[in-house]
């Protein structure tokens, strides 16, 4: 009941311009004036800068980076995405929590969401450093899609971040094939999609995404390649409104890509944001590499690669690597 009052208090000074008085907070909320006190120097204590004057009341100064499932909800504008949002302040990794959730038959649409992971998930198998101070979710879904289609549930998320990220930090955000968010040349968010599926159907998906929010000190063996939103705009940023922006717009690519079961749909703005784009692009599999131009993708996600003689190739995502001819992009 506490935490649901001072949320209601809190929320009556964001939505002033102006102070506000005790006595309005009192009859709004039904509390004497010894508990509105208390509830404020709560909110302060938590990083809220709240400023009172004498018979005017309390004002809403300033709010901190606070994440948590009001902060994100507060924002936000979707049909059906997040209507049930699980914040942890840590957890192992929230493809594992968002699986479980899935296994037991949980909401589409339900978003878990941490500030930290202990055991995080990249691709292949690899472990994912998730260090505070940046945010890290996993989103549960029950496409009915054949199972070859999950895969461009990717590309769907990384669409999503890039052009949340574009429009938050004002920073061009591009898209390196098949799902790195790429600003000025450096990486800025991992996506990892896993599903449960039977011999032809899928029975849920899980999308994971990390993205760098406030992080400002990366280690050696990737500070030339990763960079956060904070480090671009330089100041830090209140991620859960950043976060609201990304499921809005996922929301929205995703139910362009249910409607035909794949990308013939957004492909056109894919292809706008994606990096590799007119460049020659080294593709590395198991057995060799060589170098093709990249064109873009076609409806299916593949990233389609022409060689000096016009003759095309079509890249699947996860059966080769595609990198820059000098360095990462």
């Amino acid at each position: 009941m506490g935490n649901l009052t001072r949320d209601n208090i809190l929320n009556m000074l964001k939505t002033s311009n102006d102070y506000v008085s005790g006595q309005e907070i009192c009859e709004t909320l039904g509390l004497s004036r010894t508990a509105v006190w208390k509830h404020i120097n709560t909110l302060k204590s938590e990083g809220y800068e709240i400023s009172s004057v004498n018979n005017r009341g309390y004002r809403l100064d300033n709010a901190p980076d606070i994440l948590n499932e009001n902060t994100i909800k507060e924002n936000m504008k979707t049909k059906w995405l997040g209507k049930d949002i699980i914040y942890l302040v840590e957890t192992d990794s929230t493809n594992t929590q968002a699986k479980r959730i899935g296994e037991n038959g949980g909401k589409h649409g339900t978003i878990v969401v941490t500030d930290k992971q202990t055991a995080g998930k990249g691709r292949r198998g690899r472990g994912w450093i998730s260090p505070p101070g940046n945010t890290y979710f996993s989103i549960l879904l029950y496409p009915d899609i054949k199972v070859d289609r999950a895969s461009m549930i990717t590309l769907v998320a990384a669409m999503a971040v890039a052009g949340a990220v574009e429009e938050y930090s004002r920073q061009e955000a591009f898209i390196k094939w098949p799902n790195d968010v790429v600003v000025n040349g450096k990486k800025i968010c991992g996506i990892l999609t896993e599903s449960s599926t039977d011999l032809e159907y899928i029975q849920y998906v899980v999308v994971g995404i990390g993205i760098n929010c406030n992080q400002k000190d990366f280690d050696k063996d990737i500070a030339d390649k990763a960079t956060s939103v904070a480090l671009e705009m330089g100041c830090d940023i209140v991620r859960g409104n950043l976060l609201a922006r990304v499921f809005e717009l996922f929301e929205k690519y995703y139910d362009l890509f249910m409607e035909t079961e794949d990308l013939s749909k957004l492909k056109e703005e894919y292809n706008a944001h994606l990096i590799n784009i007119g460049r020659e692009v080294k593709i590395i599999d198991k057995d060799n590499e060589y170098v093709k131009k990249a064109l873009g993708i076609d409806e299916s996600g593949a990233l389609i690669v022409e060689d000096e003689n016009g003759s095309r190739d079509y890249i699947i995502s996860g059966e080769v690597s595609v990198r820059g001819l000098y360095g990462y992009v």
